[in-house]
């Protein structure tokens, strides 16, 4: 796979989403980590829209990158939104935008997205790539945590199930939290997409592997959550190995 006497190594290392942001986290998965790299540069990065290859060059800088949606999930949500001809959708943890902009990108020119995020500032890195991208009207950016929010739109009433896709990449100790409401939020046959269901592969290692503070600390609570939606009745649900694990909730009652 390497070109012009590139090492496989150096190759694999000029990938920002290899390592942290996939699943491919051993040396014995380095044919699969291989696959992930030929997937990014034959499918993914030479039809990334050139705002989003802004903002992933961008938000790599940020010593925060850790926080971003992988380029395959960008592209993934963005295909995804079209097929469900999405138009009214819901973000809530955006950092410097990035799925929020392969969202805007799918969406009808009239439609609209909630972004939610506790900090402004990330959101506004991201800013002028996606007003230079032509779609900063689609989003409406709200400050501070979301639950509060959440609570006043289901006891205003007039916002039960009237969003056709949400996507929840935020504080995983609240995931359960945020289900509980978005279910009444998203409409019957829309779609709720919860980011890192994999949690950099911790859910499959023993409670005794050795793990990043943050990768420990998480990790019960996206347990707890794969197993909460696994149970729900109200949903079907598909989780897949895109990104760091991406598992889509279709409701159904």
């Amino acid at each position: 796979m390497a070109q012009n006497g590139e090492s496989n190594e150096n190759q694999a290392g000029r990938h920002q989403e290899v390592g942290h942001k996939s699943l491919l986290q051993s040396d014995a998965l380095y044919q699969d980590l291989r696959k992930y790299v030929y997937i990014l540069e034959t499918s993914v990065y030479p039809r990334e829209p050139e705002a989003m290859k802004e903002l992933r060059e961008i938000t790599a800088k940020h010593p925060w990158n850790i926080m971003t949606t992988s380029a395959d999930e960008g592209q993934f949500l963005n295909m995804l939104l079209k097929l469900i001809n999405a138009k009214n959708t819901m973000e809530i943890g955006v950092y410097t935008g990035y799925s929020l902009l392969a969202t805007a990108l799918a969406l009808p020119d009239d439609g609209k997205i909630l972004a939610m995020d506790v900090n402004r500032e990330n959101y506004e890195l991201g800013l002028p790539v996606i007003q230079k991208a032509g779609v900063a009207h689609k989003i409406d950016f709200k400050e501070g945590p979301a639950l509060p929010v959440l609570d006043q739109m289901i006891e205003d009433g007039k916002y039960h199930g009237t969003f056709d896709f949400i996507f929840v990449d935020a504080d995983k100790d609240n995931y359960i939290n945020y289900h509980k409401r978005l279910i009444d939020l998203v409409k019957v046959g829309g779609v709720i997409g919860y980011d890192n269901t994999l949690w950099n592969g911790s859910v499959v290692a023993p409670p005794d592997a050795p793990m990043r503070k943050y990768v420990r600390y998480y990790r019960d609570f996206v347990l707890e959550l794969n197993k909460a939606l696994a149970a729900d009745p109200r949903i079907e649900i598909c989780q897949l190995p895109v990104g760091d694990g991406i598992t889509l909730c279709r409701r159904v009652s």
